[in-house]
């Protein structure tokens, strides 16, 4: 019923590509990040809280179409309609109906409850497009309140002893975690401009975030024994340098594991994820009852084999242009732990 072509994954009954990666005339978003949302697009149709990430970063003048949760849409005798994902903000699953036949893509998505975006919901399916991004056993993540509970213990022991807390996390989806569960008690936290930004396109559909922009106007006083929410491309640079003394943590899935924290030379990592651990995966698959399965972006060959070794299901690697940046640390954090 989909096809998978040069442009994307192609809905051929309603002429349309999901999450496309080259120019095509309609594309459907599951969500905001910028590997799933790319620009040049003829018109977009997303959920309604992912408009303004959209037009905020590929520019106001674009195309854009929505659709509530569950609000189908009839094209030409197809059905579509947008699910929660749990990813983010906004974060959909699409189901196509045609025919009588059912399937999903999920673009990425979680099943842990992260207190901010609208709650994954499994939906009931023929064929399933799953990512792999954290698709092996090695990967299993706590509740996402245990984390909050351990940022806020670690920021404010942090404060007793004198320093700055940075929290790293990309600036859409985990620096809105961060920062909707940061302890009342820290401060108001301040943020780098990137994240303040996205808390703005934000807002203007009513999702408020605390947080004061950090500028090199921010008076000195603001920055003694404070929490900074910024995204990882600040690590190294000179920007980090008006907020010593510091200590540094990064909230990424990557932390699972020691590796990456070491490469990153960072004093804390948070196993925070928007994406799937293991077990998630494999919850999430069954729930669907779903025969065929395509395994995207992430340990796609492994967890393809296994799912076929384990379940007897039909699961395929498919080749997409679908990256985990927003869990980006280094291309070297995607190999097979030894």
């Amino acid at each position: 019923m989909l096809q998978f072509k040069e442009e994307g994954i192609y809905f051929p009954a309603a002429d349309l590509y999901i999450d496309p990666w080259k120019p095509v005339s309609r594309a459907v978003i599951t969500h905001g990040h910028s590997d799933h949302a790319r620009p040049e697009m003829g018109s977009y149709l997303c959920h309604t809280l992912t408009k303004e990430i959209i037009k905020h970063r590929l520019g106001p003048e674009i195309a854009v179409q929505t659709l509530d949760y569950n609000e189908p849409l009839h094209i030409n005798g197809a059905t579509l309609s947008f699910h929660p994902a749990g990813h983010i903000i906004g974060s959909a699953q699409v189901r196509l109906e045609y025919k009588g036949e059912v399937w999903v893509v999920t673009g990425d998505y979680k099943l842990l409850n992260d207190g901010v975006s609208t709650p994954y919901e499994p939906i009931t399916c023929h064929s399933f497009i799953t990512e792999s991004t954290f698709g092996l056993p090695v990967y299993q993540f706590k509740p996402c309140a245990s984390i909050y509970e351990a940022i806020n213990h670690w920021c404010a022991q942090n404060a007793k002893e004198g320093y700055n807390s940075v929290l790293i996390g990309y600036a859409l989806g985990k620096a809105q975690n961060i920062l909707a569960n940061l302890d009342p008690e820290l401060g108001v936290p301040l943020l780098h401009g990137a994240v303040f930004n996205m808390n703005e396109a934000l807002a203007r559909s009513g999702q408020l975030f605390p947080g004061e922009w950090l500028t090199p106007e921010t008076p000195a006083d603001r920055l003694k024994n404070t929490v900074v929410v910024a995204p990882q491309s600040v690590l190294g640079t000179p920007w980090l340098r008006k907020l010593q003394p510091y200590r540094i943590a990064v909230c990424s899935g990557w932390m699972a594991l020691r590796g990456p924290r070491r490469r990153l030379s960072v004093d804390k990592g948070f196993a925070l994820s928007d994406h799937c651990d293991f077990e998630q995966l494999n919850t999430a698959i069954k729930a669907t009852g779903a025969q065929h399965i395509y395994v995207t972006h992430g340990y796609q060959a492994v967890y393809s084999r296994w799912l076929r070794e384990q379940y007897g299901l039909n699961a395929v690697e498919l080749t997409t242009h679908f990256e985990n940046n927003e869990e980006a640390i280094t291309g070297e954090d995607q190999k097979t732990p030894e």
